[in-house]
């Protein structure tokens, strides 16, 4: 039961890094550091290899594969949490990682590397983005009205979450294979010809998800021995748990965003953004409300549900104007002047 509590427990791996002399902690932090990197490393070289070997779209490998495991340890913790008595955590966690995850970084992938859109697919996958969100929103407000007093997202409601879930996944699958414009595909004679296949499917698969581990397990423990640190240097509570624990939950995505931006392919962190805000909505939140029915506080509707829904409409009106199919460097400026509000009124109204 320990190893569990290390997982889902925050409070039981700050104990373990206190125990940890100062400059213990900040070789840990290089350490967790250099693990997010390689780790990051190599889920981008699997995740390309594969894209080429089976001719999917990159941005549809991002958006299935790699949002399946860099969500997979919210979905983990959220669950856990629910079955140890702490279900609150899980619609936080779902929640607070969209806005991170499309105002954060993607606004840092936008400023920087201005990404291409492949609207073929993002016409499709993106109305999940906010159609899963925006229904997240409705079953919370329909509980809010059948039960003002303490609204919760029930175990039907996690039902159709992860059915829908599903359906999506089954669906962009076959939106990929049944493109007719040839700029869906990456996986094209020429490409496919100048890349050479030094490892083997398998090989592929355990670069793949060799890289995942790593950086689940890094970013896992990452925030306590950043948290730790942070505390002895005297920097305030509140200020740690608006900025760091905040963004530890987004950061499988960002050292994914970072690593495909250095490797030449921005597009692979566009699919992953809006895949993992789906499986946020429909994944993460599906699961621990089937697990444990989530109670949703006032908060939620007063403050956390509008800031996703302006995000996530900021980022549809991004893609019907990408006349030229790219996104613009404005719009991530815009995107990370949301989020930046949204961390400084956290502070402020906390």
């Amino acid at each position: 039961m320990k190893i569990w509590a290390y997982l889902v427990d925050e409070h039981a791996l700050g104990d373990v890094f206190a125990g940890i002399p100062t400059w213990g902690l900040l070789l840990a932090i290089a350490l967790t550091v250099l693990m997010l990197t390689k780790g990051a490393d190599w889920m981008i070289d699997g995740a390309v290899d594969l894209a080429l070997r089976t001719k999917l779209p990159k941005i549809v490998i991002g958006a299935t594969i790699l949002s399946l495991g860099t969500t997979a340890p919210e979905a983990f913790v959220s669950v856990m949490a629910a079955f140890m008595g702490n279900p609150g955590l899980a619609l936080g966690n779902g929640v607070g990682s969209i806005i991170a995850d499309t105002g954060l970084i993607f606004g840092m992938t936008a400023l920087v590397a201005a990404p291409p859109m492949n609207k073929w697919i993002l016409n499709r996958t993106g109305w999940w983005q906010i159609g899963s969100a925006v229904l997240l929103v409705a079953l919370a407000g329909g509980a809010l009205l059948l039960n003002p007093e303490d609204p919760v997202i029930s175990r039907p409601m996690g039902l159709l979450l992860i059915a829908l879930l599903m359906t999506y996944m089954v669906m962009t699958y076959r939106w990929a294979r049944s493109g007719k414009d040839s700029s869906v595909l990456v996986g094209t004679e020429m490409e496919v010809s100048e890349h050479k296949h030094e490892l083997s499917m398998t090989m592929t698969l355990v670069t793949l998800l060799g890289g995942l581990a790593l950086v689940i397990t890094a970013s896992r423990l990452l925030i306590p021995a950043a948290s730790e640190t942070a505390g002895r240097l005297g920097v305030p509570d509140d200020v740690i748990a608006a900025t760091m624990v905040a963004l530890g939950t987004s950061l499988p995505e960002l050292t994914t965003a970072i690593a495909a931006i250095r490797k030449g392919h921005p597009e692979i962190t566009v699919g992953n953004i809006v895949g993992a805000d789906v499986l946020n909505s429909l994944f993460v939140i599906g699961a621990a409300s089937l697990a444990v029915p989530l109670s949703v506080p006032p908060t939620f509707f007063r403050f956390h549900f509008p800031a996703m829904l302006l995000i996530l409409v900021s980022f549809r009106v991004f893609i019907g104007m990408g006349k030229d199919g790219r996104f613009r460097r404005w719009q991530g400026v815009w995107l990370l002047a949301l989020y930046g509000v949204y961390i400084a009124l956290q502070y402020i109204l906390n």
